[in-house]
Protein backbone atom coordinates (compact mmCIF):
# COMPACT_ATOMS: atom_id res chain seq x y z
CA UNK A 1 0.00 0.00 0.00
CA UNK A 2 1.03 3.60 -0.61
CA UNK A 3 0.87 4.41 3.10
CA UNK A 4 3.31 1.61 3.87
CA UNK A 5 5.68 2.75 1.14
CA UNK A 6 6.13 6.14 2.79
CA UNK A 7 5.97 5.12 6.45
CA UNK A 8 9.71 5.21 7.06
CA UNK A 9 10.07 8.55 5.24
CA UNK A 10 7.23 10.11 7.23
CA UNK A 11 8.87 9.20 10.53
CA UNK A 12 11.96 11.18 9.53
CA UNK A 13 10.09 14.28 8.37
CA UNK A 14 7.73 15.23 11.18
CA UNK A 15 10.02 17.71 12.92
CA UNK A 16 11.58 19.56 10.01
CA UNK A 17 9.41 22.70 9.77
CA UNK A 18 11.35 25.94 10.16
CA UNK A 19 11.50 29.41 8.66
CA UNK A 20 14.27 31.47 7.10
CA UNK A 21 15.08 35.14 6.98
CA UNK A 22 15.12 36.81 3.57
CA UNK A 23 18.18 35.73 1.58
CA UNK A 24 20.73 38.16 0.25
CA UNK A 25 20.29 39.24 -3.33
CA UNK A 26 23.96 38.47 -3.93
CA UNK A 27 25.26 34.96 -4.48
CA UNK A 28 27.55 35.06 -1.47
CA UNK A 29 25.50 33.30 1.18
CA UNK A 30 26.16 31.42 4.37
CA UNK A 31 24.72 27.92 4.47
CA UNK A 32 23.37 26.16 7.52
CA UNK A 33 24.47 22.74 8.68
CA UNK A 34 22.69 19.88 6.91
CA UNK A 35 22.81 17.67 10.01
CA UNK A 36 19.12 18.36 10.73
CA UNK A 37 18.00 17.22 7.26
CA UNK A 38 17.00 13.54 6.83
CA UNK A 39 19.24 11.62 4.46
CA UNK A 40 16.43 10.99 1.96
CA UNK A 41 16.00 14.76 1.51
CA UNK A 42 19.57 16.03 1.52
CA UNK A 43 20.42 15.71 -2.19
CA UNK A 44 18.04 17.99 -4.07
CA UNK A 45 18.13 18.71 -7.80
CA UNK A 46 16.66 21.94 -9.15
CA UNK A 47 15.83 22.57 -12.81
CA UNK A 48 14.64 26.03 -13.91
CA UNK A 49 16.52 28.96 -12.35
CA UNK A 50 14.46 31.90 -13.59
CA UNK A 51 13.23 34.80 -11.45
CA UNK A 52 11.31 32.48 -9.12
CA UNK A 53 13.35 29.30 -9.33
CA UNK A 54 16.71 30.93 -8.63
CA UNK A 55 15.44 32.44 -5.40
CA UNK A 56 13.77 29.22 -4.32
CA UNK A 57 17.01 27.35 -4.98
CA UNK A 58 19.04 29.86 -2.97
CA UNK A 59 16.73 29.37 0.01
CA UNK A 60 17.33 25.61 -0.18
CA UNK A 61 21.08 26.23 -0.10
CA UNK A 62 20.65 28.53 2.90
CA UNK A 63 18.64 25.82 4.65
CA UNK A 64 21.50 23.35 4.26
CA UNK A 65 20.36 21.16 1.37
CA UNK A 66 23.00 19.81 -0.99
CA UNK A 67 21.88 21.24 -4.30
CA UNK A 68 22.54 20.24 -7.90
CA UNK A 69 21.12 22.55 -10.57
CA UNK A 70 20.51 22.97 -14.29
CA UNK A 71 19.20 25.81 -16.45
CA UNK A 72 19.51 26.67 -20.13
CA UNK A 73 21.00 30.03 -19.08
CA UNK A 74 24.74 29.45 -18.72
CA UNK A 75 25.22 32.78 -16.93
CA UNK A 76 22.88 31.71 -14.15
CA UNK A 77 24.67 28.37 -13.84
CA UNK A 78 27.96 30.21 -13.54
CA UNK A 79 26.63 32.28 -10.64
CA UNK A 80 25.44 29.18 -8.80
CA UNK A 81 28.76 27.47 -9.46
CA UNK A 82 30.59 30.46 -7.99
CA UNK A 83 28.72 30.03 -4.72
CA UNK A 84 29.67 26.36 -4.54
CA UNK A 85 26.55 24.73 -5.97
CA UNK A 86 27.04 21.74 -8.26
CA UNK A 87 25.88 22.44 -11.82
CA UNK A 88 25.10 19.95 -14.60
CA UNK A 89 24.81 20.09 -18.38
CA UNK A 90 21.45 18.29 -18.69
CA UNK A 91 18.37 17.55 -16.55
CA UNK A 92 19.28 13.86 -16.72
CA UNK A 93 22.63 14.54 -15.03
CA UNK A 94 20.76 16.37 -12.26
CA UNK A 95 18.47 13.37 -11.85
CA UNK A 96 21.42 11.00 -11.51
CA UNK A 97 22.83 13.13 -8.66
CA UNK A 98 19.62 13.73 -6.69
CA UNK A 99 17.14 12.01 -4.41
CA UNK A 100 14.52 14.76 -4.81
CA UNK A 101 13.95 16.83 -7.96
CA UNK A 102 12.25 20.24 -8.10
CA UNK A 103 11.31 21.85 -11.40
CA UNK A 104 10.17 25.45 -11.93
CA UNK A 105 9.47 26.02 -15.63
CA UNK A 106 7.47 28.45 -17.81
CA UNK A 107 4.90 26.18 -19.48
CA UNK A 108 3.50 22.69 -19.98
CA UNK A 109 5.67 22.22 -23.08
CA UNK A 110 8.83 23.03 -21.11
CA UNK A 111 7.82 20.61 -18.34
CA UNK A 112 7.19 17.77 -20.79
CA UNK A 113 10.52 18.39 -22.50
CA UNK A 114 12.53 18.56 -19.25
CA UNK A 115 10.98 15.34 -17.98
CA UNK A 116 10.60 13.20 -21.10
CA UNK A 117 12.70 14.83 -23.81
CA UNK A 118 16.24 13.92 -24.91
CA UNK A 119 18.49 14.01 -21.83
CA UNK A 120 15.40 14.70 -19.72
CA UNK A 121 14.94 13.70 -16.10
CA UNK A 122 13.44 10.33 -17.12
CA UNK A 123 15.99 9.65 -19.87
CA UNK A 124 17.88 6.83 -18.18
CA UNK A 125 15.46 3.94 -18.72
CA UNK A 126 13.00 2.53 -16.22
CA UNK A 127 15.31 2.78 -13.20
CA UNK A 128 15.48 6.15 -11.41
CA UNK A 129 17.49 7.46 -8.50
CA UNK A 130 15.09 10.22 -7.30
CA UNK A 131 12.32 8.96 -5.04
CA UNK A 132 10.33 12.19 -5.45
CA UNK A 133 9.72 14.70 -8.24
CA UNK A 134 8.16 18.07 -7.37
CA UNK A 135 6.98 20.28 -10.22
CA UNK A 136 6.29 23.85 -9.13
CA UNK A 137 5.46 25.10 -12.63
CA UNK A 138 2.04 26.55 -13.39
CA UNK A 139 0.65 24.16 -16.01
CA UNK A 140 -2.64 22.53 -16.96
CA UNK A 141 -4.03 19.79 -14.68
CA UNK A 142 -4.11 17.24 -17.50
CA UNK A 143 -0.35 17.48 -18.08
CA UNK A 144 0.29 17.18 -14.33
CA UNK A 145 -1.92 14.11 -14.10
CA UNK A 146 -0.39 12.45 -17.15
CA UNK A 147 3.15 13.07 -15.94
CA UNK A 148 2.34 11.60 -12.53
CA UNK A 149 0.99 8.47 -14.23
CA UNK A 150 4.15 8.20 -16.35
CA UNK A 151 6.49 8.50 -13.37
CA UNK A 152 4.53 5.89 -11.42
CA UNK A 153 5.55 3.30 -14.04
CA UNK A 154 9.24 3.67 -13.19
CA UNK A 155 11.19 1.80 -10.51
CA UNK A 156 13.67 3.12 -7.98
CA UNK A 157 17.28 2.03 -8.31
CA UNK A 158 17.34 1.73 -4.54
CA UNK A 159 14.29 1.29 -2.32
CA UNK A 160 13.52 4.14 0.07
CA UNK A 161 12.13 2.37 3.08
CA UNK A 162 9.14 0.45 1.74
CA UNK A 163 8.95 2.62 -1.37
CA UNK A 164 9.85 0.88 -4.64
CA UNK A 165 8.51 3.36 -7.22
CA UNK A 166 9.10 7.13 -7.45
CA UNK A 167 6.37 9.61 -6.56
CA UNK A 168 5.48 12.96 -8.07
CA UNK A 169 3.87 16.04 -6.58
CA UNK A 170 2.80 19.16 -8.39
CA UNK A 171 3.33 22.18 -6.17
CA UNK A 172 2.74 25.48 -7.97
CA UNK A 173 3.23 28.58 -5.86
CA UNK A 174 1.42 31.75 -4.93
CA UNK A 175 3.63 34.74 -4.26
CA UNK A 176 5.75 37.18 -6.18
CA UNK A 177 9.49 37.25 -6.79
CA UNK A 178 9.70 39.17 -3.51
CA UNK A 179 7.99 36.28 -1.71
CA UNK A 180 10.28 33.76 -3.41
CA UNK A 181 13.29 35.71 -2.17
CA UNK A 182 11.90 36.10 1.33
CA UNK A 183 10.91 32.43 1.55
CA UNK A 184 7.22 33.24 2.09
CA UNK A 185 5.63 31.41 -0.84
CA UNK A 186 2.46 29.35 -0.57
CA UNK A 187 2.58 25.90 -2.21
CA UNK A 188 -0.57 24.28 -3.58
CA UNK A 189 0.24 20.58 -3.60
CA UNK A 190 -1.38 17.73 -5.49
CA UNK A 191 -0.43 14.04 -5.53
CA UNK A 192 0.20 11.47 -2.83
CA UNK A 193 -0.59 12.88 0.60
CA UNK A 194 2.04 10.62 2.15
CA UNK A 195 4.72 12.00 -0.18
CA UNK A 196 3.56 15.53 0.65
CA UNK A 197 3.99 14.95 4.38
CA UNK A 198 7.35 13.21 3.88
CA UNK A 199 8.75 16.19 1.98
CA UNK A 200 7.05 19.00 3.91
CA UNK A 201 10.30 20.41 5.29
CA UNK A 202 11.44 21.17 1.72
CA UNK A 203 8.35 23.31 1.15
CA UNK A 204 8.85 25.18 4.42
CA UNK A 205 12.45 25.94 3.46
CA UNK A 206 11.08 27.95 0.52
CA UNK A 207 7.70 29.14 1.77
CA UNK A 208 5.41 29.94 4.67
CA UNK A 209 2.52 27.65 3.70
CA UNK A 210 2.04 24.30 2.01
CA UNK A 211 -1.56 23.26 1.44
CA UNK A 212 -2.49 19.76 0.33
CA UNK A 213 -5.17 19.96 -2.37
CA UNK A 214 -5.81 16.32 -3.26
CA UNK A 215 -4.69 13.82 -5.88
CA UNK A 216 -2.66 14.38 -9.02
CA UNK A 217 -3.76 17.48 -10.94
CA UNK A 218 -5.46 19.17 -8.00
CA UNK A 219 -2.51 21.43 -7.19
CA UNK A 220 -2.38 22.68 -10.76
CA UNK A 221 -6.14 23.22 -10.72
CA UNK A 222 -5.92 25.20 -7.48
CA UNK A 223 -3.22 27.46 -8.92
CA UNK A 224 -5.28 28.18 -12.05
CA UNK A 225 -8.28 29.12 -9.89
CA UNK A 226 -6.13 31.31 -7.63
CA UNK A 227 -4.65 33.25 -10.54
CA UNK A 228 -8.04 33.62 -12.18
CA UNK A 229 -9.38 35.26 -9.02
CA UNK A 230 -6.24 37.41 -8.76
CA UNK A 231 -6.62 38.66 -12.35
CA UNK A 232 -10.29 39.55 -11.96
CA UNK A 233 -9.66 41.18 -8.57
CA UNK A 234 -6.85 43.33 -9.95
CA UNK A 235 -9.02 44.49 -12.84
CA UNK A 236 -11.92 45.28 -10.51
CA UNK A 237 -9.75 47.32 -8.17
CA UNK A 238 -8.07 49.12 -11.09
CA UNK A 239 -11.41 49.92 -12.71
CA UNK A 240 -12.83 51.29 -9.46
CA UNK A 241 -9.75 53.38 -8.68
CA UNK A 242 -9.61 54.83 -12.19
CA UNK A 243 -13.32 55.67 -12.03
CA UNK A 244 -12.81 57.31 -8.64
CA UNK A 245 -10.06 59.50 -10.02
CA UNK A 246 -12.36 60.56 -12.88
CA UNK A 247 -15.04 61.46 -10.32
CA UNK A 248 -12.65 63.54 -8.23
CA UNK A 249 -11.75 61.06 -5.46
CA UNK A 250 -8.05 60.32 -5.06
CA UNK A 251 -6.77 56.75 -5.30
CA UNK A 252 -5.19 57.16 -1.86
CA UNK A 253 -8.54 58.05 -0.33
CA UNK A 254 -10.36 55.23 -2.10
CA UNK A 255 -7.67 52.76 -1.09
CA UNK A 256 -8.11 53.76 2.57
CA UNK A 257 -11.85 53.19 2.18
CA UNK A 258 -11.42 49.84 0.42
CA UNK A 259 -8.98 48.58 3.03
CA UNK A 260 -11.32 49.15 5.96
CA UNK A 261 -14.53 48.11 4.23
CA UNK A 262 -16.10 45.46 2.02
CA UNK A 263 -13.87 46.09 -1.03
CA UNK A 264 -10.70 45.11 0.81
CA UNK A 265 -8.57 42.55 -1.04
CA UNK A 266 -4.95 41.69 -1.84
CA UNK A 267 -5.00 43.91 -4.93
CA UNK A 268 -5.90 46.94 -2.82
CA UNK A 269 -4.00 46.42 0.45
CA UNK A 270 -0.87 44.50 -0.57
CA UNK A 271 -0.31 45.04 -4.31
CA UNK A 272 -1.98 48.34 -5.11
CA UNK A 273 -1.87 49.15 -8.85
CA UNK A 274 -1.70 52.96 -8.56
CA UNK A 275 1.79 54.50 -8.75
CA UNK A 276 2.38 56.60 -5.66
CA UNK A 277 -0.04 54.84 -3.32
CA UNK A 278 2.15 52.01 -2.00
CA UNK A 279 5.90 51.47 -1.79
CA UNK A 280 7.69 48.24 -2.63
CA UNK A 281 5.21 47.00 -5.26
CA UNK A 282 5.60 46.98 -9.06
CA UNK A 283 3.38 50.04 -9.54
CA UNK A 284 5.97 52.03 -7.54
CA UNK A 285 8.72 51.15 -10.03
CA UNK A 286 6.97 51.70 -13.36
CA UNK A 287 5.45 48.19 -13.21
CA UNK A 288 8.83 46.50 -13.54
CA UNK A 289 9.38 43.18 -11.81
CA UNK A 290 6.54 41.19 -10.32
CA UNK A 291 4.21 38.98 -12.36
CA UNK A 292 4.23 39.86 -16.05
CA UNK A 293 1.12 40.43 -18.12
CA UNK A 294 2.43 37.76 -20.49
CA UNK A 295 2.39 35.15 -17.73
CA UNK A 296 -1.07 36.26 -16.66
CA UNK A 297 -2.32 35.66 -20.21
CA UNK A 298 -0.78 32.19 -20.11
CA UNK A 299 -2.55 31.38 -16.85
CA UNK A 300 -5.88 32.78 -18.05
CA UNK A 301 -5.58 30.67 -21.19
CA UNK A 302 -5.16 27.64 -18.92
CA UNK A 303 -8.24 28.73 -16.95
CA UNK A 304 -10.33 29.08 -20.12
CA UNK A 305 -9.31 25.66 -21.38
CA UNK A 306 -9.99 24.10 -17.97
CA UNK A 307 -13.43 25.77 -17.82
CA UNK A 308 -14.28 24.44 -21.27
CA UNK A 309 -13.16 20.96 -20.27
CA UNK A 310 -15.26 21.12 -17.09
CA UNK A 311 -18.21 22.64 -18.98
CA UNK A 312 -18.28 25.64 -16.62
CA UNK A 313 -19.30 29.21 -17.44
CA UNK A 314 -16.39 31.67 -17.56
CA UNK A 315 -17.52 35.18 -18.59
CA UNK A 316 -15.16 37.03 -16.21
CA UNK A 317 -12.25 34.76 -17.17
CA UNK A 318 -12.93 35.45 -20.82
CA UNK A 319 -13.06 39.21 -20.32
CA UNK A 320 -9.87 39.23 -18.24
CA UNK A 321 -8.18 37.13 -20.92
CA UNK A 322 -9.13 39.70 -23.57
CA UNK A 323 -7.91 42.65 -21.49
CA UNK A 324 -4.53 41.14 -20.69
CA UNK A 325 -4.09 39.95 -24.28
CA UNK A 326 -4.74 43.51 -25.40
CA UNK A 327 -2.10 44.77 -22.96
CA UNK A 328 0.43 42.30 -24.32
CA UNK A 329 -0.39 43.19 -27.93
CA UNK A 330 0.13 46.82 -26.98
CA UNK A 331 3.73 46.19 -25.93
CA UNK A 332 3.21 45.75 -22.19
CA UNK A 333 3.75 41.99 -21.96
CA UNK A 334 6.81 42.37 -19.71
CA UNK A 335 5.11 44.80 -17.32
CA UNK A 336 3.56 43.57 -14.10
CA UNK A 337 -0.09 42.64 -14.55
CA UNK A 338 -1.15 45.53 -12.31
CA UNK A 339 -0.19 47.83 -15.20
CA UNK A 340 -3.77 47.39 -16.43
CA UNK A 341 -4.56 50.40 -14.21
CA UNK A 342 -2.39 52.71 -16.33
CA UNK A 343 -2.29 51.05 -19.74
CA UNK A 344 -5.89 49.77 -20.04
CA UNK A 345 -7.92 52.08 -17.78
CA UNK A 346 -5.66 55.13 -18.31
CA UNK A 347 -5.48 55.68 -14.56
CA UNK A 348 -3.26 58.44 -13.24
CA UNK A 349 -0.27 58.35 -10.93
CA UNK A 350 -1.07 59.50 -7.41
CA UNK A 351 0.33 62.75 -6.11
CA UNK A 352 2.39 61.93 -3.03
CA UNK A 353 0.90 64.96 -1.23
CA UNK A 354 -2.57 63.34 -1.04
Amino acid sequence: MVICRFRSLLSLSKTNSFFLSSPSTSFSIRTFSSSHIPQHLQNVGFVGLGNMGSRMAINLVKAGYKLTVYDINSDVLKKFSQMGVSTKKTPYEVSEASDVIITMLPSSAHVIDVYTGPNGLLHGGKLLRPWLFIDSSTIDPQTSTNLSATISKYTLKEKKGDQETPAKLEAPVSGSVIAAEAGTLTFMVGGSEEAFVAAKSIFFSMGKSAIYCGGAGSGSAAKICNNLAMAVSMLGVSEALALGQSLGVSATTLTKIFNCSSARCWSSDAYNPVPGVMEGVPSSRDYNGGFSSKLMVKDLNLAVESAKHAECKYPLTSQAQKIYSELCNGGHEARDFSCAFRHYYSGMDENQDH
